[in-house]
């Protein structure tokens, strides 16, 4: 039997892209900083998309089906389609044995994204999902404020995502706005990124109630582009959520999270797609562990600037996932966290229907746990089909 020399070069991962709109330049940029990683095909339905996209990143093969990307002999594929087409990419690439690292968000409703983990388990595959943002520096310092102690346990969380989008926004894909091609508004594109943190920092969802509505882009979407919720963890700890694509670019986004030691940590980010930076107050002192925000900044910033601002945290996760592949380690963001953040988000669909809350488990032991199936089943028929 042929002994491999210890100081031999291990083959790299070898990567397939799905879908060649503007967030795959990200998954390029990233894997091409990576070591030991190379992607040697790209795929899109668009063959002539699918071709150019090879050329400008140096990949040999475009092709326009996801089972020749296949055909490749792939470690991991990158899936970089619309929402909704998420499902299908990620089934066929399991059944071959592929390891996949999905965009956000995983899917448009829950019952498609658990297939998803299903699928992945039982093909004994990894499945990451991309939340950059729990990889800035500044949003780790908060997971380890809470961990070290500093905060103590969450009990309460602010969640503000103030955002500007101008109607060429949603009309430059015919697919953004619908609900049966991107899954919602601003919670489904924009807000998911910062619930999905709520979620990191607080625990479990045990129960939301919330509102949307649309104000200023009704002429253009049929969803929404405000939206407002409050939420229960089943540790206690409650928060509230206030989301929009329709206010004043100087905004920004916070997120607070107050602990038990009286300590508030506040994480920010503006303009939008700038690194976040983190205030930690402290009962009796400030500390500040993070730059201030430039003062009178313009932050009406175009989608491709926003993406290229967050290029570096792609690489952090996407490297992450690279490791967890190469070592056999979970990805840092799983199938079930985006599952988790899905849920939220749905809950508060659900819940501005009915004007009822939405509950999943019990808060402290009040209660039983009802099923995942209460939000499908006051979604809208549009919704629902998602």
């Amino acid at each position: 039997m042929e002994i491999a020399h210890p100081n031999a070069t291990i083959p790299p991962l070898r990567v397939g892209i799905v879908g060649c709109g503007k967030i795959s330049s990200n998954h390029l940029a990233a894997f091409e900083k990576i070591e030991n990683t190379i992607v040697v095909g790209v795929c899109d339905v668009d063959i002539a998309r699918a071709r150019g996209v090879a050329a400008t990143w140096n990949v040999d093969h475009a092709v326009d089906s996801v089972q020749a990307l296949l055909e490749l002999g792939l470690d991991i594929v990158s899936v970089c389609t619309p929402h909704p087409t998420h499902e299908e990419v990620v089934i066929v690439a399991a059944a071959a044995g592929v390891n996949v690292l999905c965009e956000k968000p995983i899917a448009v409703d829950l019952a498609s994204a658990q297939r998803m983990v299903q699928a992945c388990e039982e093909a004994g595959v990894k499945l990451g999902v991309l939340f950059q943002r729990r990889f800035w520096p500044a949003a780790q310092q908060l997971r380890a404020a809470i961990d070290d102690g500093t905060l103590g346990t969450p009990v309460m969380g602010q969640v503000s995502v103030l955002l500007h989008r101008e109607p060429e926004y949603y009309s430059a894909d015919a697919w953004r706005g619908t609900w049966a091609n991107d899954g919602g508004g601003v919670l489904m594109t924009q807000a998911i990124h910062y619930i999905d943190l709520l979620q990191w920092y607080l625990g479990d969802i045990a129960e939301v109630y919330g509102t949307i509505n649309t104000y200023k882009h009704g002429e253009h979407i049929e969803v929404e582009d405000s939206a407002a919720a409050v939420l229960k963890f089943t540790n206690g700890a409650i928060a509230t959520l206030n989301a929009s694509t329709a206010a004043n670019p100087a905004l920004g986004v916070q997120i607070k999270i107050t602990g038990s030691t009286g300590a508030t940590a506040e994480l920010s980010e503006f303009p939008e797609g700038s690194d976040g930076r983190i205030t930690i107050m402290a009962v009796g002192n400030t500390v500040t562990s993070s730059p201030a925000h430039p003062q009178g900044s313009e932050a009406n910033v175009d989608l491709a600037s926003i993406n290229a601002a967050l290029v570096e945290h792609h690489r952090a996760q996407i490297e992450q996932f690279a490791q967890a592949v190469g070592e056999d380690l979970e990805p840092a963001v799983s199938g079930q966290d985006a599952t988790n953040a899905l849920r939220i988000l749905l809950a508060i669909y659900a819940s501005s229907r009915t004007g009822e809350p939405v509950r999943f488990a019990a808060v402290s032991g009040q209660g039983p746990v009802p099923s995942d199936a209460v939000i499908s089943s006051v979604l809208s028929p549009t919704q629902a089909s998602c």
